[in-house]
């Protein structure tokens, strides 16, 4: 097991839509639990395949529910259904998002309350879930890498500008940049 680098926007392998897991192996369960080991370190709560390079669809997460869920887990080749977003503006108190892969910075986001999320453990077992509140907002943040895309990407045309400027600010947006949990300086002050 081994804590890898995040690789933060600009980078290729985050701007593209992830490509399904063909096999359920043991370099599957090593990658796997490199993402959990990657995650812990950055104290995420979650992490997709592509923020540490890989462009395949699996996301770790944990994050205790009252969904009956467990609080910790992987979903390989997921589906997300979402309910409906309510086209009110953000809270900035409530619902500001961060990213591993924009570190330091968040900015609210409007996200659905509830989703359904179907796919595979690392074993290939089927897994099968609603969730809901914040549960249901880390749901469709990692499953929106494994499409191509981060939050910022959603964000509305306020919050999208400053999140813009910000980016530009950091000389990112390009190729080449990461940072590694544990060993670089945590951008999130944790």
């Amino acid at each position: 097991m081994a804590v890898r680098p995040v690789v933060i926007t600009g980078d290729p392998v985050l701007h593209r839509p992830a490509a399904k897991v063909a096999r359920f192996d043991e370099d599957l369960r090593v990658l796997v639990e490199d993402m959990y080991e990657t995650m812990d370190a950055a104290h995420g709560v979650g992490l997709a395949a592509p923020q540490i390079g890989v462009g395949l669809r699996i996301f770790t997460y944990t994050f205790p529910n009252d969904d009956g869920v467990p609080p910790r887990g992987v979903l390989v080749n997921p589906v997300l259904t979402p309910g409906r977003t309510s086209q009110d503006a953000p809270d900035q108190d409530e619902e500001s998002e961060g990213c591993l892969s924009v570190p330091g910075h968040s900015w609210p986001l409007k996200r659905a309350e509830w989703v359904r999320v179907a796919g595979f453990d690392v074993a290939g077992d089927p897994v099968d879930f609603e969730a809901t509140g914040w549960f249901a907002r880390v749901m469709q943040h990692e499953y929106d890498h494994l499409d191509g895309k981060l939050y910022v990407d959603r964000l509305n045309e306020r919050w999208g500008r400053k999140a813009r400027r910000a980016v530009k600010a950091e000389g990112w947006g390009r190729p080449g940049h990461s940072w590694t949990p544990g060993v670089d300086e945590d951008p999130f002050g944790h």
